[in-house]
């Protein structure tokens, strides 16, 4: 497609200062969207550590909301992503919290909100725009940015095995492999972060993979194309 994952190092290519405080934090907001799957009327960001301390003088701030907002790190939006939230009418607030001794330094929890659909996630900035995904609403993960190795899929789903069973059958009936997989569970429900090969997943099959009984959603962690 000619499209970077949401996964791929920054490396040079990037806005800011820092490719920690900057590239980082873009990539950990376009996760948030990416999982969030709507345009958020309200974001709040919850900046632990060093990311708290430095976040304005290192553009942390502008980054993760523009990443939010689905731009790229090497966008130069990300420099006017405040006056654009306000032209989007989205709402926003960066607040310096102390999430916990256990957190990296560079980590944030963003809660993304429109309406009653609201999501958070937690995610760390981990060093050359390398990032780790913690924690999606109560379910604890670990995503690493492994520079778009695998194509993934997380789907949330009622807690039963033979639904992810129905999940990868399907998957691999449309010819895409299946890498991996990687489960939590939290209450009634499970989230699993699948790693497919091949080729890669369309939209339409995205869709069709969330009417499966007992499924939630699902998102794809790469952009997705409508047909090939």
């Amino acid at each position: 497609m000619g499209s970077l994952s949401i996964f791929d190092i920054a490396g040079p290519i990037m806005v800011g200062p820092s490719s920690s405080h900057t590239a980082g934090a873009c990539k950990i907001g376009q996760f948030a969207r990416a999982l969030y799957n709507k345009t958020p009327k309200k974001v709040l960001f919850y900046l632990h550590g060093s990311f708290g301390e430095v976040y304005k003088g290192h553009a942390t701030d502008r980054a993760l909301l523009g990443g939010v907002m689905k731009f790229k790190t090497s966008d130069p939006q990300i420099k006017k992503s405040f006056e654009i939230a306000q032209e989007k009418n989205i709402e926003y607030k960066f607040i310096k919290k102390d999430l916990g001794e256990n957190w990296h330094p560079n980590t944030v929890k963003i809660i993304l909100e429109n309406g009653k659909y609201k999501m958070s996630v937690i995610g760390s900035s981990i060093g050359g725009g390398m990032i780790e995904i913690l924690q999606i609403d109560n379910f604890q993960v670990k995503i690493k940015g492994r520079a778009g190795r695998y194509l993934s899929l997380v789907v949330c789903y009622e807690k039963n095995k033979k639904i992810l069973e129905k999940l990868t059958e399907k998957i691999k009936d449309l010819g895409i492999g299946v890498a991996e997989v990687e489960s939590t569970s939290y209450k009634n429900q499970t989230l699993s972060v699948i790693g497919l090969e091949g080729r890669r997943i369309l939209l339409p099959e995205v869709l069709d993979l969330e009417k499966i009984s007992g499924v939630i959603f699902v998102r794809a962690l790469s952009k997705l194309q409508k047909q090939q």
